[in-house]
């Protein structure tokens, strides 16, 4: 299956599957995303999107790809919890392709990277990893671990300066 097209952002999908435990031992929740799903997606790669387990909130999360033309996406025990699912329910999913290059900075996370001289290497980041790093940032539970992401994101950037020029 030789997929080479970017997902188009915009792109509405939704698709029934079954909440699978993916770490034996751990609390660790994800839904397998139907082959005719990745291949109306065009890609084998990571998908950034905009998804609905049920009627949850929804909530930013890549598909990611396990090989074979499949991909998964990860359900966090909060989303969980919101819907009151557990492994082996039926669950309803609902995703938005997002463009990746498309990054909402956080005015905290800017004022970190201005302190520190490292907006520009920040941004500098491909957009991706960036998104990544600011979801992050967003799903911190106390302010503590947000400032920690925070000054993490800052360190990153810092690292990132011998590249950027």
């Amino acid at each position: 299956m030789a997929m080479k097209n970017a997902p188009v952002a915009g792109t509405e999908l939704s698709f029934e599957a079954t909440l699978e435990n993916c770490a034996e031992g751990m609390d660790y929740c994800a839904v397998p995303v139907p082959a005719k799903i990745t291949e109306a997606l065009g890609t084998q790669s990571a998908v950034l999107v905009m998804a609905c387990l049920n009627d949850s909130t929804p909530f930013k999360v890549s598909l990611f790809p396990v090989g074979g033309g499949r991909h998964y996406i990860r359900i966090k025990a909060k989303v969980r919890k919101e819907t009151r699912t557990k492994t082996g329910d039926p669950v309803h999913m609902r995703i938005t392709v997002l463009d990746r290059a498309d990054v909402t900075y956080p005015a905290d996370l800017l004022s970190a990277l201005r302190a520190e001289g490292a907006t520009k290497n920040f941004k500098a980041l491909p957009p991706g990893r960036q998104n990544f790093i600011i979801r992050r940032i967003d799903e911190a539970a106390k302010p503590e671990t947000r400032q920690k992401r925070i000054q993490d994101a800052v360190e990153e950037a810092k690292r990132s300066q011998r590249s950027v020029r």
